[in-house]
């Protein structure tokens, strides 16, 4: 298990969903923006808020509170997207996450990282990479490349391919 909890030692950038606090590998983070609006996509899974157009490139935004089944909230002026990318089978997709705050940049030990507790069969986890006991207060560490991953993942990439396809159409037509 040491080995385990070393792997997840490191930077992360913390966010917030209500009062929960996650983190993600600082290396797999772009930037930081402040919320904007988000043009919808018909046919997408419920949690794919839809795409941003971020100097350009359009991005799929995945609201990371209806992923984890969380309720809905109005979005406030600590509303951000992380711009991450989440590692698919046919490569690297650059990510927006919807969240409701960023915390801070946080060095993590593997001296205060606990295993994520066995919560029977019916619980799969094995997104949450550990529990960090960090300043005071615990932080759930997430391997974004799982929680995005198989039908998640398609759906990003399909829709990544569909809006550079439009874009190619549209600089074809102009």
């Amino acid at each position: 298990m040491e080995t385990t909890l070393k792997k997840v030692e490191g930077k992360y950038l913390t966010f917030r969903l209500g009062r929960e606090e996650y983190g993600i590998e600082i290396l797999k983070v772009r930037e930081i923006v402040a919320y904007m609006e988000i043009t919808p996509v018909p046919l997408t899974a419920l949690y794919i808020r839809g795409v941003v157009n971020l100097r350009g490139k359009i991005i799929p935004v995945v609201d990371v509170r209806r992923k984890f089944g969380l309720p809905e909230v109005a979005a406030s002026r600590d509303t951000c997207i992380i711009t991450a990318m989440v590692e698919g089978k046919e490569g690297e997709v650059l990510t927006g996450l919807l969240v409701d705050g960023v915390s801070e940049v946080t060095q993590v030990a593997a001296s205060e990282v606990e295993p994520v507790p066995a919560l029977g069969e019916d619980m799969k986890l094995d997104f949450v990479t550990g529990l960090s006991k960090t300043k005071g207060r615990v932080i759930v560490l997430l391997d974004m490349d799982k929680v995005m991953q198989g039908q998640d993942l398609e759906e990003l990439q399909k829709l990544e391919k569909f809006t550079q396809d439009a874009k190619a159409s549209t600089k074809k037509e102009g």
